[in-house]
This record gives structure tokens, sequence and C-alpha cells, in this order.
């Protein structure tokens, strides 16, 4: 059947007074690169494991690539790999022994080449006879990335993936997840680290108290609620009169003039330095997503926002 990757249609979740879902409904195009954002107890993780089939929705229907994840649940997750945000390992096998049994649930013979260029894209090689008990934190969500894509999953599910790792394993993960996604690969990702959603993802869903409260492309996200400024801090002087009608200036001093493009920076600095204004720090500050989820996390209203 042909569709969505990840296919979400009023999807609602009750755990006792908690609505942890409240009526989820989005889609997520093949090949994407799609981010779930929200605060802790926003019910991202609570819409994944209803994906994986872990969490039954009280209402409400999920498809991954087509497939039912209730009705079809064995064919639904043979298309889905997901890295959960909790490190959870067997202390018991060696990283090689883990990866093994994790493609013999999926039935899967012949995996071992496959097997070893997840060790070596993952740099799991110098630990793969080692016992996961021996592993640092960081190695061992390694190992989980690599259980997730054993399967060659075509949707990819990333809950947090880089939380609490070092920059070493950050770029190794994303320059490997980038091919997988140029190759095919619908990835879905969760993260506090927003610069990683605003550089890696195409599209964004921002989620609140279960329910979706934005849902457009990040590009468009960006332009709504954040802007391109120019920052500058003076040197004893007040802001010229020209520049200040459209300024703000925060509690450490800095002046933020909104600026659309290179030929207004221009101009603010000619208009600054005919005013003799003495500028002592000055930057360009591009926009944010960090400054769109502050913006869109701190609105009463809990209507989604999503692009025509």
């Amino acid at each position: 059947m042909a569709g969505p990757a990840v296919e979400v249609r009023d999807a609602r979740k009750r755990f006792g007074g908690v609505r942890a879902l409240d009526g989820v409904s989005l889609a997520v195009e093949e090949g994407e690169f799609f981010a779930l954002l929200g605060p802790n107890g926003a019910g991202k993780t609570t819409l994944i494991s209803a994906l994986a089939g872990l969490v039954r929705p009280d209402a409400g229907r999920l498809r991954v690539m087509g497939r039912d994840v209730a009705s079809e649940y064995r064919e639904a997750r043979r298309l889905l790999g997901i890295v959960p945000q909790e490190i959870v390992f067997d202390p018991f096998f060696t990283v090689r022994e883990i990866l093994e049994l994790q493609a013999g649930y999926f039935g899967l013979r012949a995996s071992r080449p496959w097997i070893g260029e997840l060790l070596e894209r993952l740099a799991l090689g110098p630990k793969a006879d080692a016992n996961m008990r021996s592993l640092s934190g960081g190695m061992k969500r390694r190992v989980m990335v690599a259980q997730a894509l054993v399967h060659r999953p075509p949707v990819i599910v990333l809950d947090e993936p880089t939380a609490g790792v070092d920059v070493e394993l950050r770029q190794t993960l994303w320059q490997f997840v980038r091919e997988l996604n140029a190759a095919g690969h619908t990835i879905v990702l969760t993260t506090h680290y927003l610069e990683e959603a605003q550089n890696l993802c195409s599209r964004i869903a921002m989620m609140k108290a279960g329910r979706i409260v934005a849902l457009d492309s990040t590009r468009s996200l960006l332009a709504a609620f954040s802007e391109r400024v120019l920052r500058v801090k003076l040197d004893g002087c007040a802001l010229p009169a020209t520049l200040a009608a459209g300024a703000v200036q925060d509690a450490a001093g800095w002046h933020r003039i909104p600026v659309e493009n290179a030929a207004q920076v221009e101009s603010a600095l000619a208009r600054l330095r005919e005013a003799g204004a003495r500028v002592s720090h000055l930057e360009v500050a591009e926009p944010e997503l960090e400054e769109v989820f502050v913006k869109i996390m701190g609105r009463d209203d809990a209507a989604p926002r999503e692009a025509a």
C-alpha cells in the first residue's frame, strides 16, 4: 500500500489523569529527515512507543510504510528501527553476539557482512568481542544504534541518540545517518539539541502536552518565528535614532537590530559610522530554532500551525 513512511491519525493515550497523546496527527513522507521536538513530558516517547507497538493507543491509527502497527504488527515492526532514549543492554554477551542475536530475531541469515560494516561505521570494531558490561555509556549507545539498523529498516527512529555522548560519537553518527537518509531511509529524530534538528531536518513537528502545536518546514518555522539580527554593543554612547526604532536592547547591553540581508547590515553600519557611534562588539546572528522553540512553547494557544 503506497503512502507516507509514517502516518499517525488522531492518536490518543491516557495514563490515569494524564493525556500523553491528545489527538496527534502527522505524516512523514518516505525519504524525509523529520524532527519531533518538545519539552520533557510532551508525549514524544509515548508516540514512538506506540509506533513500535509497545504502547497501545486508546484511539487512532498508526501505520509504518502502510502497515498498521496493531493489526499488522509483525510487518510494521520489521520496517522500523528504533534507537530508544534509555540505554538497555544484555550484560552476558559481546557486541558482535548482541548484533547477531538481533539479526536472528528478524530471521536474517548471512548478516555478518552488514554487521561488520555497522561495527566499522560506528567505530565499534575494536570492541566487537568485548562484553557489553565493559563498555562506556557512549559505546553502549553506539551498540544500540547498530541494533536498530541490523535488519536494514526503511524507517529509523532516533530518540535522543546523542544525549550525554561525546562529540566524536555525534560526528560519526550524523555522518552515517546522513548517508542512510541519502540512500532513501526515512529518519525521525527527537532531540533536545535543537541545532542538530535545525541542521539535519527538513521538516519539524513540535509537541506540547500531548498535542502537535507546530508542524512545518524548518525554513518556514525559522522565517515565521525567528529573524536575522545585527547585534552591537556600544562603548559609552547611545544607539542612533535612525536605528533605535526597530531595535531591542537586552540585559547584557547588546542592541538587536533586525536585518534581512547583507545590504541592510551595511546600511546599519553606515548609520553607526555617520552618528560617530563607538562599537565595542559586533556580530550577525542567524535565525535559530531555539528561539522558535521558546516562542512556540510559550504561546497560550494550542492550535497547530502548518504550511498550506
